[in-house]
């Protein structure tokens, strides 16, 4: 079939020709902006999954949800590394200059930036990556106390009094949020906190690994009561399936059940991974329908594929240390684990692997699912594993 009609789309972050299955969380979220917008009650979200879930996607996917509604939006990932006040101002910054354009909240809109002006020059000191222009000189005690949790305050609630007045909300999605600092992810659970409390029409809709409600929890112990988390499971097989054969059967190709039923199967439904099968599967099969043959080959390719991009890219960022914990975790199986069980693999005490464990919980290779219980973040990873570190060589030292 021509592959330039190929119509799947495997990318970080590169939305599918059908997003199915998210129409639930989409209605959700929805209802929860025009709420803010309204200046009543409602909970922040934060969608957490396993890579490959789609959250990325889905995040920009309500972002334009948001934005065709008439909220004004920013939209930033939170890279390992960076602050949080470096990535966060200069969003802001765009943001109050689009509300400026608003004859009813000009003025407040024109505070906000002197709060932000404030905000960038008092913290530019312990949080040397901000990199922000400026319009406007600081305003005097405001948000510029030198202290991330105080001004952060100050400056969501100038920014949430300038969306009020504009009628609109400002709703910030973040991406790879696990990876703000707890002490950072403090500062702005309680700045989020606080525009709540004064009704003002500011939201936050974020994504991360399964381990981001344990990190919001341990930076505030009420964030439970400002969150909601939305855990973004694979697709069920029915959605699965629509997203496969409904972009096919709008070029006129279709799929024999037997062949989406593998291919359900093969992808576990992980929509990255759908998209990853479909694009494959259609550049082999020479006709329509696509058969169960043509998965199977497909399938080959996509693996091999995978291994030099998905998984690889990954893979080259650990230490050798890293590698041999993992690839202890992959000859138990898909997991999760107990820590104890991936020590005795590699005839190791607990406590000595205990730091090598962090370090990879820290780099979004793994999680904790419950106390002592070690699980990959990445789908198949266990697989991979096998495949590049076959035999028992990597059990020494």
């Amino acid at each position: 079939m021509d592959p330039i009609r190929n119509p799947y789309a495997p990318g970080a972050g590169a939305p599918p020709p059908e997003l199915a299955g998210r129409d639930d969380l989409r209605e959700m979220v929805r209802i929860a902006t025009e709420r803010v917008r309204l200046g009543r009650h409602a909970k922040s979200v934060l969608m957490v999954g396993l890579r490959g879930v789609g959250k990325t996607v889905l995040l920009d996917r309500l972002r334009d949800d948001a934005e065709a509604a008439g909220m004004h939006t920013l939209r930033i990932e939170a890279p390992e590394g960076r602050s949080l006040p470096a990535i966060l101002a200069p969003q802001l910054r765009q943001a109050l200059l689009k509300l400026s354009r608003s004859d009813q909240a000009k003025a407040f809109a024109h505070r906000a930036l002197r709060a932000l002006a404030g905000f960038v020059g008092a913290l530019k000191v312990k949080y040397q990556d901000i990199e922000v222009g400026l319009e406007f000189e600081p305003e005097p005690g405001l948000a510029d106390n030198g202290d991330l949790e105080h001004d952060l305050q100050d400056l969501l609630e100038a920014t949430g009094i300038a969306a009020q007045h504009a009628g609109t909300a400002l709703i910030l999605f973040v991406d790879e949020l696990q990876y703000v600092e707890e002490e950072q992810l403090a500062c702005l659970i309680t700045a989020l906190h606080r525009t709540a409390q004064r009704q003002l029409p500011v939201m936050l809709v974020g994504a991360g690994l399964p381990q981001l409600p344990g990190r919001m929890g341990r930076a505030k112990s009420y964030a439970e009561r400002l969150f909601d988390f939305p855990y973004l499971a694979p697709l069920p097989p029915d959605a699965a399936r629509a997203a496969l054969a409904k972009p096919a059967a709008e070029l006129g190709v279709a799929f024999d059940p037997a062949a989406l039923d593998l291919l359900v199967q093969e992808t576990q439904g992980y929509p990255y991974f759908l998209q990853e099968w479909g694009k494959h599967v259609w550049d082999i099969a020479p006709t329509s329908p696509i058969r169960t043959d043509d998965v199977q080959q497909a399938t080959r390719e996509v693996i091999a594929a995978l291994d030099e991009s998905f998984f690889r890219v990954r893979f080259d960022r650990l230490t050798p240390s890293e590698k041999r914990y993992l690839r202890a975790m992959a000859e138990l199986g898909p997991g999760p684990h107990r820590s104890g069980d991936v020590a005795n693999v590699l005839h190791k005490k607990v406590t000595s692997l205990g730091p090598i464990r962090n370090q990879l919980i820290a780099k979004g290779m793994i999680w904790s699912p419950s106390h002592g219980d070690t699980a990959f973040t990445v789908p198949m990873f266990d697989a991979f594993m096998r495949r590049i570190m076959p035999g028992d060589d990597w059990r020494g030292e």
